[in-house]
């Protein structure tokens, strides 16, 4: 199940065609439905933004209403869409440490680190938008990773799996969003398949 609770206001739901048609059963019964086709499966909730507080507390609030009536499911995926500036150390321990509390397994899924300020609408370029990968975002970005590894190293007893979304900035899906036609460097391999200064930074600890 993925991203069913909107960023902001207080609505637990986001207003899908499924809440429109289904109601809110419709995310226990997809939990529920997967499971009888697949009872050794392990089954996610996953979903962005979760250390807004805001949202975050909204996202637990709905897995623990799933657990309270028994449906099944395994744990949460936090997504790792990111940035250069977000999250901080103290908010990720937060969301990690509060879902834990659930008994669920935490997961870290579709990581990057985008090299430019989160936005989350698309927009049209503007001259003063480059796509150059500077020195600085190079430093920046492999601090950042650093600084997101030891926090999943220091959390490994909560953590059973961190993926990444895709593999190097030949190809990502920030190369157009927000901004048609800009170059994102979000990922641990340059464009030649070649390990960056924050490959290291994870690597070697």
């Amino acid at each position: 199940m993925n991203e069913a609770v909107p960023d902001g206001g207080s609505d637990l739901y986001r207003k899908s065609k499924f809440f429109d048609i289904i109601g809110e059963e419709y995310i226990e019964k997809a939990f529920q439905y997967a499971h009888e086709a697949d009872p050794e499966a392990l089954l996610f909730y996953n979903d962005y933004n979760t250390e807004s507080a805001s949202k975050r507390e909204r996202i637990y609030q709905l897995i623990r209403k799933l657990k309270e009536k028994g449906v099944p499911i395994h744990g949460v995926g936090l997504q790792g869409h990111w940035s250069l500036y977000e999250p901080t150390a103290a908010e990720l321990e937060t969301s990690i440490a509060r879902f834990a509390e659930l008994g669920l397994q935490v997961q870290i899924t579709e990581l990057d680190v985008s090299v430019y300020a989160k936005e989350h609408e698309r927009r049209e370029r503007r001259p003063t938008d480059t796509d150059t990968f500077t020195p600085e975002m190079e430093a920046r970005q492999a601090a950042h990773y650093q600084m997101l590894f030891e926090v999943f190293r220091k959390h490994k007893d909560k953590i059973s799996s961190v993926t990444f979304w895709n593999l190097s900035d030949k190809a990502s899906w920030l190369d157009n969003f927000p901004v048609q036609g800009r170059k994102d460097y979000p990922l641990l391999f340059d464009q030649n398949n070649q390990p960056k200064k924050a490959f290291h930074a994870v690597t070697r600890f």
